[in-house]
C-alpha cells in the first residue's frame, strides 16, 4: 500500500486503533492532520513546572482555556524498548540515560558535599555568631525562638557559643543539620534551657549514633519539653498542640505566663507523624478546642487507647467535620465503620462521606504522597533511571492477524507527556497510538495522543488517570502503591491474615475413596491404536503393542499437545471410551496461579514452595509481605511469571515494588519469592526437569522417571542489580535462546556430589516426597481430576536451595522431551542402566498403558 494521504484511507487502516484509543470521533480528523504534518504543538498550550522540591514535574495549561474534547495533541515516545534490553540501551545509546534522568528528575544530587559548598571551621563560627547577633537584635535581647540550622556547628563550637547566657528564655531551639557528635556536650548545653518547649537536633551524627541515650538524658533534664526531634514527648500539651495548630511559631513563640485559652480559635490541627501514643490529654479536649473542624492524626501509633475510647473522644468535638487517619489504624479497619461511629464527619481522608458510603470502600485516601525516586550521590545515572522508570513507563503489545507478540513493548513519553501526574478525577486522557503511514505494521510509528475530557482553565494542572478503566474489582487502591506511599499498615494486616490462613492448612494424610481404575487389555493379534500430533511420538513409539493411526476417531489412545475440552470433543467426535493424555481440571497444577492455590489449600505454606501470590487476587497480601521484609531488613527479590507461559517468556526478577505492580499491565502473573541463594554447580545456577507419569488420581498412582535432565545457566551466578537483565545468568532454559550446554545426568551427579560433599540419593528422596505431595494436594483439593480414561505425563521443574532442599518451580503439561529423546542417559536410581533416548516414549507408554515399571519408580 502507498503512503496514506486521505482521511478516508486513514480511518480504513486505523479504525480498530481509533476505537481502542477512546478518542472521540469528533477529533479523528484533527488527529489525522497532525499525524500527517507531524505537528507537535503541545508547547503552545502547556508548560512544565518543577514540584516536590524538584523531584517531580507537573503539566500546567497556559492557554486561556480548553474545552472538553476540543483538541488532540501528539506526544512523542522518548524511549521505546523491551525490558531485557533496558540496561544495555541506557549504557550504549548516546544521550539516552541523560535524557531519561532529566525526565525522571534523577539527574541532580540532592546532597552536594563538594568542598566549595562546605564552610571552613573559622568561617562557620563567624557565620553562627552573625546569625546569633541578628536574632538577638531582632528580639531586643529576648530571644525565645532560635534556629541555627545547617551551619556546620560541632561540639566545640556549641560549647563556645554560651547560648544559655545570651538566650536564657528560649522556648524553641533548632540545631538541625550540624556536626554535633558528643552526647555529654549536647546534653550539657541544651538542658540549660529549663523553659524549652521544643528542641530539634535532627540530622546530626549524635542522633544517628546515640539517639536513644541522648533522648533519655534530654527528656530527664527538661520536664517541660513537649516536642523533641519533631515528635511529641509524653509531656506534650497546650504548646505542642498550639505549634501544630499555627498558634505558636517564630513570630509568636509563647511565654511562661501566657493565658490558657490560646487554642480556642484553632480550626485546623495537623498532628500527623508526631509519635503520639495517647491522645487523651488535658489540652486536647472539646473545651480547649471548641472550633476544631479539621484533624490529622495519621502516622501515630495511639496504641495506649482503645478504639472505642478514641471514637468517643472525637465524637465530643462539636465542630469536627474532616478527619485524616490511617486505615486500618487506631480507629479500626473500615472507613465505613469509622464514619458510622463519627456521624458528624463529612470528609474522611479527603473523600466525601457520601462517596465512601456509596462505594463501600474500606480504605480511602485522597492525600497520598508520591513515591519519589531515591538514589545515592555516587549512583550512576543508568541505575537511577532503571529504578525510577517504573513511575513513568507505559506499555503496549504488538499483534497481527496470526499471533500476538510474546513480550510487551515498554515506552516513556516525552517531556510533556511524562509531566502528566495522576488524579482519580483527571481532566485529560492519554492513549498509545500506532500510525501506519504506509498501511502496514512495518511502517508503524508509535505515539501517544492527549486530549481534554473536562473543561480546563488557564493555570490548572493537567492530569491523567494512571489506572484508567481499573476499579476496585481489579485492586485499584493497591495498584496505586506503584506511584504513591499507600498506608503500609493496611497491607501488613492483610498479609498477616493471609499467613494465619495458610498456617491453618496442613494436609497430614491423603484419604481418598477407591474408584476402579480402568486398564487397557490388548490381545496378541491386535495393537493399541494411537493418534498423535507430536512428531517425536509418531517417530519413536516403535513397540509392537502400539500402532500409529491418523484417524482420531479410530484411536484407542489420543496423545496430543492440544487441550481436549468438551467443545473439542464435540467438534472431533472424541468419545469417553478413548484414553487421553490429560486429566480433567489439570489446570489446577499446570497453570502457575492454580498450582500455588492448590498447594496452599492443601498444605498451607510448605517449605518447598516459595511464598507465592496471584497478583490478580492477592496484590495487597504481596505488598504486605514486601513491607514486612523491608522493615525487617530481609531480602526482597521476587520473580514474576505469567500464569500460563513456558520458556521463561515475560518472566522478570526485581526487587522494586513499583516494577512488580506495573508489570501486571503486561498480563496476569504470579509473584514468587526469588530463591536468592540457590545451590550452584561450578558457580552457575541450575534447575532439574523430572518426568512424572500419572496413571490414576484415585487411587493415586504416579511414577517418576529414573533419569532427570539438568538445565544450566551459562553465566556465573550473581545478585548484582545489572545481572538481573542477563538472561543467561538467572535463567536456565536455553533450548530457545542462549547457548544450550547439555550435561549428562550421571556426570552432573558425580561432579555435584564431589563439589558439595553431599549424597545425591538423599536429595532425590526429598524431591520424590515433594512431588508426591504436589499430586496429593491436587487429588484432595480437586477430586474432579480423576478419570478412568486419563493417563498423563508432566514435567516437574525443581530447584535446590543452598541447603540442598528442593523448591518447586512449576508443573508442565505435555513437556518438551527433545533432550529425553536425543541423549542416552545413565539412570541414577533403580537398575542404573543406560536409558536410550530413542526408547523414551516406549517406556512412557509401557508404564501408562501396559502397567510396566521399566526405567520408572513409583512414588
Amino acid at each position: 500500500m502507498t503512503r496514506i494521504e486521505t482521511y478516508e484511507d486513514f480511518v480504513k487502516v486505523h479504525g480498530l486503533l481509533l476505537a481502542a484509543s477512546g478518542l472521540p470521533q469528533s477529533l479523528h480528523r484533527q488527529l489525522f492532520q497532525k499525524l500527517l504534518s507531524e505537528s507537535f504543538d503541545g508547547g503552545s498550550h502547556f508548560k512544565i513546572e518543577p514540584t516536590e522540591d524538584g523531584r517531580q514535574r507537573r503539566l500546567v495549561l497556559t492557554s486561556d482555556s480548553m474545552l472538553e474534547h476540543s483538541d488532540v495533541f501528539l506526544i512523542d515516545h522518548a524511549w521505546t524498548f523491551r525490558l531485557s534490553d533496558a540496561y544495555k540501551q541506557l549504557m550504549e545509546v548516546p544521550g539516552l540515560a541523560e535524557r531519561m534522568a532529566a525526565i525522571m528528575c534523577v539527574d541532580a544530587d540532592l546532597n552536594s558535599d563538594s568542598e566549595e559548598d562546605r564552610l571552613s571551621e573559622g568561617n562557620a563560627k563567624r557565620c553562627v555568631l552573625e546569625v546569633l547577633e541578628n536574632e538577638t537584635t531582632e528580639a531586643n535581647g529576648n530571644v525565645r525562638w532560635l534556629e541555627l540550622e545547617d551551619l556546620d556547628i560541632d561540639d566545640e563550637t556549641l560549647s563556645s557559643l554560651d547560648l544559655s547566657t545570651k538566650c536564657p528564655g528560649l522556648f524553641a531551639l533548632s540545631l538541625c543539620g550540624n556536626k554535633l557528635e558528643n552526647v555529654e556536650v549536647v546534653v550539657q548545653e541544651v538542658t540549660k534551657f529549663k523553659n524549652l518547649r521544643a528542641l530539634w537536633l535532627n540530622n546530626n551524627p549524635v542522633v544517628q549514633n546515640c539517639g536513644d541515650e541522648l533522648a533519655d538524658k534530654v527528656l530527664r533534664e527538661l520536664p517541660n519539653l513537649e516536642i523533641y526531634n519533631s515528635k511529641f514527648t509524653s509531656n506534650y500539651g497546650e504548646w505542642a498542640l498550639g505549634f501544630c495548630g499555627g498558634v505558636y511559631d517564630k513570630e509568636n513563640p509563647g511565654s511562661v505566663d501566657q493565658p490558657d485559652n490560646k487554642l480556642k480559635q484553632v480550626t485546623d490541627l495537623d498532628l500527623s507523624n508526631r509519635c503520639i501514643h495517647n491522645l487523651f490529654n488535658k489540652a486536647f479536649t472539646p473545651l480547649q478546642l471548641p472550633c476544631l473542624s479539621y484533624l490529622n492524626i495519621r502516622g501515630n501509633p495511639l496504641e495506649e487507647t482503645a478504639v472505642g475510647d478514641l471514637l468517643q473522644l472525637l465524637r465530643n468535638f462539636p465542630s469536627l467535620q474532616s478527619l485524616e487517619v490511617d486505615i486500618p489504624g487506631p480507629l479500626g479497619e473500615s472507613a465505613v465503620q469509622i464514619l458510622e461511629s463519627l456521624p458528624n464527619l463529612s470528609v474522611l481522608n479527603g473523600v466525601n462521606a457520601s462517596k465512601i458510603f456509596e462505594t463501600e470502600k474500606d480504605v480511602v485516601d485522597s492525600g497520598l504522597q508520591p513515591r519519589l525516586p531515591e538514589w545515592t550521590a555516587d549512583e550512576p545515572l543508568t541505575d537511577r533511571v532503571i529504578n525510577a522508570m517504573w513511575l513513568y513507563l507505559m506499555t503496549y503489545r504488538l499483534a497481527d492477524e496470526e499471533k500476538i507478540d510474546e513480550t510487551s513493548v515498554l515506552y516513556v513519553m516525552d517531556e510533556l507527556g511524562s509531566a502528566l501526574r495522576h488524579s482519580d478525577e483527571p481532566n485529560f486522557r492519554v492513549a498509545p497510538f500506532l500510525f501506519m503511514a504506509e498501511g502496514t505494521l512495518a511502517s508503524a510509528v508509535s505515539f501517544s495522543i492527549l486530549w481534554p475530557i473536562q473543561n480546563v482553565q488557564k493555570g490548572y494542572e493537567c492530569t491523567r488517570d494512571y489506572l484508567f478503566g481499573i476499579g476496585e474489582d481489579k485492586q485499584r487502591s493497591a495498584r496505586l502503591t506503584a506511584w504513591f506511599n499507600t498506608p503500609e499498615n493496611y497491607f501488613v494486616r492483610e498479609y498477616e491474615k493471609h499467613q494465619r490462613s495458610l498456617k491453618s492448612k496442613n494436609l497430614t494424610s491423603l484419604t481418598l475413596d477407591s474408584c476402579p481404575t480402568r486398564s487397557l487389555h490388548r490381545s496378541e493379534t491386535s495393537a493399541l491404536r494411537v493418534y498423535t500430533d507430536i512428531p517425536q511420538v509418531e517417530e519413536l513409539l516403535t513397540r509392537p503393542e502400539f500402532v500409529i493411526t491418523t484417524d482420531l476417531r479410530d484411536a484407542e489412545i489420543i496423545w496430543t499437545c492440544t487441550q481436549v475440552d468438551e467443545d473439542m470433543k464435540k467438534a472431533t467426535g472424541i468419545t469417553d471410551n478413548q484414553y487421553i493424555n490429560q486429566f480433567p481440571f489439570e489446570a489446577c497444577i499446570v497453570m502457575k496461579h492454580h498450582l500455588a492455590e492448590t498447594i496452599q489449600k492443601a498444605h498451607g505454606s510448605p517449605e518447598w514452595l516459595q511464598p507465592t501470590y496471584n497478583l490478580e487476587t492477592h496484590l495487597s497480601q504481596l505488598i504486605g509481605d514486601y513491607c514486612v521484609r523491608k522493615r525487617d531488613g530481609l531480602n526482597n527479590l521476587w520473580i514474576l511469571k505469567p500464569w500460563n507461559m513456558a520458556r521463561t517468556i515475560d518472566t522478570t526478577v526485581t526487587g522494586n515494588i513499583s516494577a512488580i505492580i506495573r508489570l501486571m499491565e503486561t498480563g496476569p502473573k504470579i509473584c514468587q519469592k526469588y530463591i536468592e541463594h540457590p545451590a550452584l554447580f561450578q558457580g552457575r545456577k541450575f534447575d532439574i526437569r523430572y518426568i512424572v507419569l500419572v496413571r490414576s488420581m484415585n487411587p493415586l498412582e504416579i511414577f517418576i522417571s529414573d533419569t532427570f535432565w539438568v538445565r544450566l545457566a551459562n553465566n556465573q551466578y550473581s545478585l548484582d542489580q545489572h545481572s538481573l537483565f542477563e538472561y543467561e545468568t538467572h535463567f536456565t532454559v536455553m533450548n530457545y535462546r542462549g547457548t544450550l550446554n547439555h550435561k549428562n545426568t550421571s556426570e552432573f551427579v558425580r561432579e555435584f556430589e564431589l563439589e558439595h560433599q553431599v549424597n545425591w540419593l538423599d536429595i532425590h528422596s526429598r524431591v520424590k516426597k515433594m512431588i508426591r505431595s504436589v499430586f496429593e494436594a491436587a487429588a484432595q483439593v480437586h477430586p474432579e481430576m480423576h478419570s478412568t480414561t486419563s493417563r498423563a505425563m508432566y514435567g516437574v521443574d525443581v530447584m535446590l536451595d543452598s541447603s540442598f532442599q528442593p523448591k518447586l518451580l512449576e508443573v508442565t503439561y505435555c513437556p518438551d522431551c527433545g533432550r529425553a529423546c536425543k541423549y542416552d542417559m545413565e539412570a541414577i536410581v533403580g537398575d542404573k542402566e543406560v536409558v536410550r533416548g530413542r526408547d523414551f516414549y516406549n517406556y512412557v507408554f509401557g508404564c501408562l498403558f501396559l502397567n510396566e515399571t521399566t526405567h520408572v519408580s513409583p512414588l
